[in-house]
């Protein structure tokens, strides 16, 4: 089945595609890679899940939060790509969470993304390698920012 149709049969309602909120593309393809810049959990409203998790919000919170990230990038890869079908395998994620200094489940919140990612492109082209890292803050007090690397299929 193609990621278009996945999308369409997990129901998933994807966000406007953001705008870079700085000096970057969202999305930069090099030969038949492509290096999606870091996305926060933008809602389909516009708004932004925030707070920092492990203190302001708990590590179910930041699983939805990087789920909703996942939800944004595929929304940059559709409109930048033409269609999530271009893409042909997730390749790497580094996946950052706005974490209390003694939250220890970085791996967990990020499964959200990683999770999507698999029912989005299937269970081996939608796991890659991946960083699941903490940071002391993120812009905006976001809950979680990702970027990612996808391989592209031929055009």
């Amino acid at each position: 089945m193609s990621a278009e149709a996945r999308v369409s049969e997990l129901k998933l309602e994807l966000p406007p595609s953001p705008k870079p909120a700085g000096v970057y593309k969202p999305v930069v393809v090099v030969g038949n890679m492509a290096y999606v810049s870091g996305h926060g959990p933008l809602k389909v409203d516009g708004t932004m899940m925030t707070g920092k998790v492990g203190s302001e919000v708990d590590q179910q919170q930041g699983y939805a939060a990087a789920r909703q990230t996942g939800l944004a990038i595929l929304s940059t890869l559709r409109g930048q790509l033409g269609s999530l079908d271009r893409v042909r395998r997730l390749v790497k994620t580094l996946g950052m969470v706005n974490a209390a200094p003694d939250f220890q489940q970085h791996p967990a919140v990020i499964n959200g993304f990683s999770d999507l990612m698999s029912q989005v492109f299937g269970a081996d082209e939608g796991v890659g390698a991946r960083s699941a890292v903490g940071m002391g803050s993120l812009p905006g007090n976001i809950s979680v920012e990702v970027e990612a690397i996808f391989e592209l299929a031929g055009k």
